[in-house]
């Protein structure tokens, strides 16, 4: 007798299946690499990736210089679209605020050190460099 899965939401599903289902993650094994890392945590702390993933915990997830705090609010073993991913989870005010915080902080440091129009020719170069050593 076989038993017949229904269309509807499963209620376990693993840490590295649902960050790849809520597309934080290009690829399982991205997500099972970040998590084996320390980059993800779960309710405050280091998990598995066969971590099993509960409505309402919190999600830390390090991805590039952000930090996203997640609450988990329904789960899915399959990966679909990104508006339907993003039903998934609920991101808190203050991870918003922190993240937009600091991505204003990197816009003004850019403003504050512009890059050159070019490259240094050889003459350049290696006044740069005996200045790095020497620092005359």
């Amino acid at each position: 007798m076989q038993t017949t899965q229904t269309n509807s939401a499963p209620d376990k599903v693993r840490l590295d299946k649902w960050l790849w289902a809520a597309r934080f993650y290009k690829t399982r094994a991205v997500a099972r690499q970040m998590i084996e890392g320390g980059k993800v945590q779960y309710n405050g702390q280091r998990s598995k990736p066969s971590k099993w993933v509960e409505p309402g915990a919190q999600v830390q997830v390090r991805q590039g210089n952000d930090l996203r705090t997640v609450i988990v609010v329904s789960l899915s073993e399959h990966r679909r679209s990104a508006p339907e991913a993003q039903q998934l989870y609920q991101e808190t005010a203050e991870s918003i605020a922190k993240r937009e915080s600091i991505a204003q902080a990197r816009k003004m440091n850019a403003l504050t050190m512009p890059h050159p129009d070019r490259r240094p020719d050889k003459k350049e170069r290696r006044d740069l460099i005996k200045f790095k050593i020497t620092g005359e």
